[in-house]
């Protein structure tokens, strides 16, 4: 395959998504928010499916583009097949598919159950390949299209205690993402898997005494402020404008990889 040559393309279209049609699982709120509004502002009609069906359609209507909200459990592999299906069918095609919707529950190791395991698994990983293998199928008929899996600095090492089961799964992503890429790019298909660290969300907030306790500290979200060399943590903005450069003309020769947003706390 030969790839198009992209030098002389003006930068505005290399970030102009109009034309496409993107999908963001666990899309009602903080990453999911941030990452639909700012793939909306390039353009695209972008999808914000969430299993809180309320708030994925009050989050489509605050947002200013082609924003459409779905009631979607990112657990259901046939959930995946049919929202697919209905994008395709809609837009004509299917061109970015953001699979965010994630759980970090707390639990030390000792006492998880196999349904605490399980709970976990079964939407950080698999709704990650359900997601994953509903948007390839589609995107290899078409062939382009590109796929990102939300990981983790957790995806890197142990970032804290009671979240084994939140750890492998990021691990996990990390390394299905690069077979989605070997697997997936004679066929014109990218996959990229994004590592953020700590982000402010609402769902961050709700869960800093479990953060905290399990990262041995008072406050969490001051703790890794500390740590990172750019001193604060991350906002769901400085997530979704990386997924925005991944899913671009301007990242058009990245695939495989886990880019880190970070502040760089993994330099350390």
């Amino acid at each position: 395959m030969t790839a198009p040559d992209l030098t002389d393309t003006p930068l505005g279209e290399l970030l102009d998504l109009s034309g496409q049609a993107a999908v963001v699982t666990g899309g009602a709120r903080g990453l999911g928010k941030g990452i639909g509004r700012r793939l909306a502002e390039a353009g695209a009609t972008v999808y914000l499916a969430d299993v809180d069906g309320a708030a994925a359609e009050e989050a489509a209507a605050s947002l200013s583009g082609r924003v459409h909200s779905v009631e979607f459990d990112a657990t259901d592999h046939q959930a995946h097949e049919a929202l697919a299906d209905r994008v395709s069918n809609e837009q004509g095609s299917l061109d970015i598919w953001v699979n965010n919707a994630g759980i970090y529950p707390f639990t030390p190791f000792t006492e998880m159950t196999a349904e605490d395991w399980h709970k976990v698994t079964a939407l950080n990983l698999d709704g990650v390949f359900y997601g994953s293998r509903a948007a390839a199928t589609r995107m290899v008929d078409q062939g382009r299209g590109v796929i990102v899996n939300m990981s983790s600095t957790a995806g890197y090492g142990a970032e804290g205690g009671n979240i084994a089961h939140y750890t492998a799964t990021k691990h996990a992503v990390r390394g299905l993402t690069k077979s989605l890429a070997f697997e997936l790019g004679p066929h014109g298909v990218r996959a990229i898997a994004i590592a953020p660290t700590l982000i402010e969300t609402p769902g961050t907030v709700s869960q800093k005494a479990d953060i905290s306790q399990g990262m041995g500290v008072d406050d969490a979200h001051e703790a890794v402020g500390r740590q990172i060399p750019l001193r604060r943590i991350g906002v769901p903005d400085d997530v979704a404008r990386v997924v925005l450069f991944a899913v671009s003309g301007l990242a058009g020769f990245v695939s495989g990889d886990c880019v880190l947003v970070d502040g760089g706390l993994r330099s350390r």
